[in-house]
């Protein structure tokens, strides 16, 4: 636990008991504070009073007097649409509001510090796609390479749920626009920027508001060194502000759809090679295409990031790609289950919207595709240009039949259930086919979440595999 600094003795109110709620409470007594918890759900209070927390009625006149600041969960919508009723008190009351992102940075260096060989370093991922699988590959580099890490935040444990420091030290944290926005602290020494799609526009009044959160990690933050995407305009908008001039290594640009030339920090992928670039010269260069947890240009585009960091951290070329040789993809995202017969099978459930999709698609050749659930604006109609790959689509879930008008001369047969998707797709399967979990659609219609669907197609898949 990272004990929470600057509140000692005060009253900190806490809004949201979930699971960065309640590791904020218990941080914040951890720090000297009296956390004062709150939650509109009378189930997240129980839960909370179970556990000896105290509870203070957020919504009560004058609930806000002799309060010091309010810590709200990132979920918890604090200007658009409109602020929740609580942080509105909050706002009128003069109080400060913060979350645990701010909490943590404000608190995560001690005096202690003074005593390491190294410093500890934090390194920080936002952007639209690819942040948690950057964010686990960036760890999974660094332990592999014998370096002590941590990971935390929109991945994993809560931020303040991690242990102190050890001596050189990375906490490695995935951000969300919706962590990055209401932050008051934010310092990281590397910041990462992996691309910019739509997403969350209500939450953000819009896609420059959208932007403006994930920018702030850079723009406030101030860091030491930025790992910027460069492939959307407003990549390269964010990296011409953060350098100083072509030549500034400061600023490691990113790319999965040219060769990045100048005088600068380069690394980008280009038919499934990395290379690194400085100074206008290559200095390193990986084959990214025989790694079976990093398939496709948007996890190229994942491995072009965490190399630039942890070669920004130190690490040499060859150590790099030795570790991510062995990295075997996070559950969900691009999940390499298993082969029989020359078959793949692959869980993208992640795959929650067609920009999600269409990067799965593009991964592979030859696609058995299962894909439906409750879909989203648009449907698949965005997804027709890389359907030249798709062999067939096995359609499930509630929006089954409306996919399949949107599919035009692609073969495909409803399934309506996973078991069956998976039957179906398997039985037809050749050798050199992939059966692709990649829904592009949200999973409630049939599950809890889209880690359920996930685990569902690995069960049915691994049930067929022996």
């Amino acid at each position: 636990m990272i004990p929470v600094r600057g509140f000692e003795g005060k009253n900190v109110a806490v809004l949201g008991l979930g699971r960065s709620g309640l590791a904020t409470a218990r941080a914040l007594l951890a720090g000297g504070a009296r956390a004062l918890c709150w939650d509109d759900s009378p189930e997240a209070r129980a839960r909370a009073e179970a556990e000896g927390l105290i509870l203070h009625d957020l919504g009560r006149t004058q609930a806000f007097d002799d309060i010091a600041a309010l810590i709200t969960s990132p979920g918890i919508p604090h200007l658009y649409p409109e602020p929740n009723r609580h942080i509105a008190s909050a706002f009128e009351a003069g109080v400060p509001v913060d979350n645990d992102i701010g909490l943590f940075f404000r608190s995560f260096a001690t005096p202690d510090w003074d005593q390491f060989d190294t410093a500890p370093k934090v390194v920080a991922v936002t952007g639209s796609n690819g942040k948690s699988t950057t964010s686990a590959l960036i760890h999974h580099i660094l332990t592999a390479c014998g370096r002590p890490a941590q990971l935390a935040g929109n991945i994993g444990r809560g931020v303040l749920d991690l242990d102190p420091a050890r001596d050189g030290e990375v906490a490695v944290l995935e951000l969300s626009s919706y962590q990055t926005d209401l932050a008051r602290a934010l310092t990281p020494d590397i910041a990462v920027f992996t691309n910019l799609s739509p997403d969350h526009l209500d939450r953000h009044g819009g896609m420059g508001g959208y932007f403006a959160a994930k920018r702030r990690l850079f723009a406030e933050g101030g860091p030491d060194r930025a790992v910027v995407g460069v492939d959307e305009p407003e990549g390269r908008y964010l990296a011409g502000q953060m350098s100083e001039g072509p030549g500034d290594d400061r600023v490691i640009r990113v790319s999965v759809t040219r060769k990045l030339g100048g005088p600068g920090w380069q690394v980008f992928a280009r038919k499934g090679f990395l290379s690194e670039y400085r100074k206008g010269r290559q200095v390193a260069a990986i084959d990214l295409r025989a790694i079976k947890g990093l398939p496709g240009s948007h996890n190229h585009q994942n491995a072009c990031a965490a190399y630039a960091v942890t070669r920004a951290l130190g690490l040499a070329p060859r150590q790099i790609e030795a570790a991510l040789a062995s990295f075997e993809g996070l559950p969900h995202r691009s999940q390499f289950i298993g082969e029989a017969g020359g078959v793949a099978f692959v869980n993208d459930s992640k795959a929650t919207n067609t920009d999600s999709a269409a990067a799965a698609l593009q991964a592979f050749e030859r696609i058995r595709w299962i894909a439906g659930g409750l879909g989203k604006d648009g449907g698949i109609a965005a997804l027709a240009p890389h359907l030249s790959r798709v062999v067939k689509a096995y359609l499930i879930g509630h929006s089954a039949r409306d996919f399949a008008l949107q599919l035009g001369d692609t073969p495909h047969e409803i399934c309506e259930t996973m078991e069956r998707a998976v039957a179906r797709a398997a039985e037809e399967a050749q050798a050199g086919d992939t059966v692709l979990l990649a829904p592009a659609a949200a999973s409630f219609d049939q599950y809890a979440d889209f880690e359920a669907r996930g685990e569902d197609f690995t069960r049915q898949v691994r049930a067929r595999l022996g």
